[in-house]
């Protein structure tokens, strides 16, 4: 299943005061803070890179897996706490 715009939308409307870009890639969208891949919506749901920093940040989060054969990713399960999600991609943001 491939991800919506408007889930998409919904994401970068939630992270305030930040530069996010993204691009299309095969029915989901990849995400950048600063130039740098941090993550991605896959099957409509926001995932990270679990990089060590990620995983400091995010020690309880749950893996899922983006698309078949992929490496598992961090679940983000916050989206719909724009303060704390804000706040996580600042500090992504901010390596």
């Amino acid at each position: 299943m491939a991800s919506t715009k408007e889930y998409l939308d919904f994401v970068l409307a939630q992270i305030k005061d930040r530069d996010i870009t993204y691009k299309k890639m095969m029915g989901e969208y990849l995400l950048y803070a600063n130039g740098a891949l941090f993550g991605g919506i896959y099957d409509d749901r926001l995932l990270i890179k679990p990089t060590q920093k990620e995983r400091e940040l995010l020690p309880n989060a749950e893996y899922a897996i983006p698309y078949d054969g992929a490496r598992p990713m961090l679940f983000c399960d916050f989206v719909d706490d724009s303060a704390q999600l804000t706040e996580v991609i600042k500090k992504l943001a901010d390596k």
